[in-house]
């Protein structure tokens, strides 16, 4: 009986030179170049069986390779389609742990917040779905349509009744816009607020710098020194921030951030200055509005919607003194926080462009198109369950 001959390997010059850099690379799969360098010696005209000695692999193993790049070429070394192990779980068992996964636990009876992979795992075997599962493979059927319930996320609906009036002229401002007209240069858009119980937070043991594999160390102990006020403007437009410190909010404070600003110029000569605030008890309601406007002619104020302080572009620059000033907080003193922050401001308004503020009035319709659609889904959800419960009240009646 003839004895089978090893396959020969013929490689053109592109060819050859392609292997040879799989060959030798360092990021490769490693099975793939094992392959290669098979195919590589069998191009030099080595047997199987010295191939099997140099690679260590299995005579069977240079074989199939020798034979499918004969066959197929660069294809030919990678792996075939596999079926894999057939699952576990019913397609109807994955459904019913992703609905549940859905349901808040409350309302299963289950006396949790929120749910985890661990707790899940726990109520489909308690519920007879499977008879068993672990967290990890909940994980990864959850994970199939993004499904995070152990994460989440605050909101609050609109209450104000003239939220899109209020937040229209908000919007339009900041596009130098009122009433329909531009504004001019001698206009400007101040966006003011309040930082209220900056903390002294004196650390027990000093702050360790960062090193080598270490990160910054702050102390968990620490003794309070107070607490203070932070008020700021902010020139949207300009993007120049005018801050001050005091012991406490109110009308009195917010009054000298507004003379602070008003006295210098180009605001003591401008035209008008337009001050956003949001509705907070410092400038509250009209009474604040003409407070306002009896001290500077020239100042109108223009307050955002209830709730909405998300509006106001000068919370933007308190998140960014709350990320680089405040945390982690190991002050001495209040008046260690003071000097900190208003050398922050003269560091910032050195260098500090405007926001780009993306929410147009575009945005603002859409949004409320969104709640409205909301709205009217609720509305419909309830009479549809009105009208479930509707014959067992007729019946309980009866």
């Amino acid at each position: 009986m003839p004895v089978p001959r090893a396959r020969q390997i013929v490689l053109a010059a592109a060819e050859r030179r392609r292997l040879k850099q799989l060959a030798y690379s360092h990021t490769a799969p490693y099975q793939q170049v094992i392959r290669v360098r098979i195919v590589l010696d069998a191009a030099h005209g080595y047997s199987n069986a010295k191939i099997s000695r140099r690679r260590g692999v299995t005579v069977d193993t240079v074989r199939l390779w020798r034979g499918r790049y004969a066959d197929e070429g660069m294809k030919g070394l990678a792996d075939r389609p596999r079926s894999g192990r057939p699952p576990k779980f019913t397609p109807v068992q994955v459904a019913e742990i992703k609905a549940l996964a859905c349901q808040l636990p409350a309302e299963t009876g289950v006396p949790l917040s929120r749910w985890s992979c661990p707790d899940l795992a726990g109520e489909v075997v308690a519920r007879g779905i499977a008879a068993a599962i672990s967290a990890s493979t909940v994980r990864r059927i959850l994970a199939a349509d993004a499904l995070k319930p152990w994460q989440y996320q605050t909101w609050i609906f609109i209450r104000d009744p003239d939220f899109a009036a209020k937040a229209s002229k908000v919007l339009d401002l900041y596009a130098r816009t009122w009433d329909g007209l531009s504004l001019g240069d001698d206009e400007y858009v101040i966006s003011a607020d309040e930082k209220t119980s900056i903390q002294a937070r004196c650390r027990c043991h000093p702050t360790l710098p960062p090193g080598a594999a270490r990160m910054m160390r702050v102390n968990h102990d620490y003794e309070r020194g107070g607490a203070l006020a932070y008020q700021a403007a902010y020139d949207v437009h300009r993007a120049h921030v005018f801050g001050r410190c005091s012991a406490k909010t109110g009308i009195v404070p917010f009054m000298d951030l507004v003379e602070q600003v008003m006295t210098q110029e180009p605001y003591a000569s401008a035209k008008r200055v337009f001050w956003v605030v949001d509705n907070g008890s410092s400038h509250r309601g009209k009474a604040a509005a003409d407070r306002l406007t009896a001290r500077f002619p020239n100042a109108v104020m223009v307050h955002t919607p209830v709730h909405a302080s998300w509006l106001n572009q000068v919370e933007i620059f308190f998140s960014i003194v709350q990320r680089k000033v405040v945390t982690p907080n190991d002050f001495t003193s209040l008046d260690e926080v003071e000097d900190r922050l208003i050398a922050f401001e003269r560091r910032y308004n050195a260098t500090a462009r405007p926001f780009r503020w993306k929410f147009t009035p575009a945005d603002l319709e859409d949004l409320l198109a969104r709640i409205e659609r909301h709205e009217q889904k609720e509305s419909n959800l309830q009479q549809h369950d009105d009208c479930d419960h509707q014959p067992a009240v007729l019946d309980a009646a009866a």
